[in-house]
């Protein structure tokens, strides 16, 4: 049986992941840390344990053979300001759990989630290799984390996977709060406003549903050929405008499109769409929700 330690077990992601590891019919012994007292979803193997303390960190059980660190803090303008915040929980607590993972003498793979922002957008797909850009400290913060895994196995063996993510979408726990582009929209919407969107809504990402994302992440781990590197993971090809328009279409309510702000404008990516092709041929990853059947759901 496969031992699995989920880290920031009460984040949006791990929630999901978590849920998608207990339906399955394969049986993994699962435990899980976060810095809450109990664990959202009311599940008992979980302990509260504090990532930016050494002797806190001691508690994690790293003999196991995943490890998912879900430990993260998002943000644009804010890190500018919140920096000290930023720099705790996105790389202090990484350090903190590897330099533990090598103390206790782990071997465990350690799954590391990335961001879109680490690249510099431009129209086209983005390749894993594709030209890097960093307007926010979180999304610095996340490319110094891809380097201290890399320097980790270089020197200590540190085993790893890192997946770059673009926009997540939807929940499988119909009580979790999701976060992010789509859902913006959607609170909007839902409440009979307008959505609203920064200049014309040209902007493309790539969007990747949660059960979808789920599915990658806990395949990635499980694949010996996912195994210290990157890899970006894949979905649908999407403009703002054109999420907005379904969303619109679905709540009968109007776009509303306004000038950037001007930190906005400063810090905004530009066209981030994935090129998954390594990551999907190499697990033959098949993405099943429709981003259209979703919204129409």
């Amino acid at each position: 049986m496969k031992k699995i330690a989920v880290i920031g077990a009460n984040s949006y992601i791990a929630r999901n992941v978590v849920y998608v590891l207990n339906q399955s019919p394969v049986k993994y012994e699962i435990k899980l840390y976060d810095y809450n007292d109990v664990h959202i979803d009311g599940h008992s193997n979980y302990m509260s344990i504090n990532i930016l303390s050494k002797e806190s960190v001691k508690n994690i059980e790293f003999d196991c053979d995943i490890v998912f660190m879900f430990v993260g803090k998002t943000g644009s303008a804010n890190g500018f300001t919140d920096y000290d915040l930023f720099i705790d929980i996105n790389e202090r607590a990484l350090l903190n759990l590897l330099n533990e993972y090598i103390a206790q003498k782990s071997s465990a793979k350690i799954i590391f989630p990335s961001t879109r922002l680490v690249y510099k957008g431009k129209p086209g797909k983005l390749k894993e290799d594709a030209e890097k850009e960093f307007n926010t400290i979180y999304a610095i913060n996340k490319f110094a984390c891809e380097q201290y895994l890399g320097m980790f196995h270089r020197v200590y063996d540190v085993q790893y996977c890192i997946f770059r993510i673009c926009i997540p979408y939807g929940t499988l726990i119909p009580d979790a709060s999701a976060y992010g582009t789509a859902e913006f929209m959607l609170s909007k919407a839902t409440k009979g406003e307008n959505i609203t969107l920064y200049g014309d809504g040209g902007v493309r990402r790539t969007l990747t549903y949660m059960g979808d994302l789920c599915n990658v992440l806990i395949a990635g781990a499980l694949s010996n050929r996912c195994i210290n590197d990157v890899f970006n993971i894949g979905g649908e090809n999407y403009s703002l405008k054109e999420m907005a328009e379904l969303i619109a279409t679905k709540y009968d309510v109007d776009i509303d499109y306004i000038p950037w702000p001007a930190v906005a404008e400063k810090i905004e990516s530009g066209d981030t769409v994935f090129d998954s092709e390594r990551l999907d041929m190499l697990d033959s990853v098949i993405y099943t929700k429709k981003f259209a059947n979703w919204i129409s759901d």
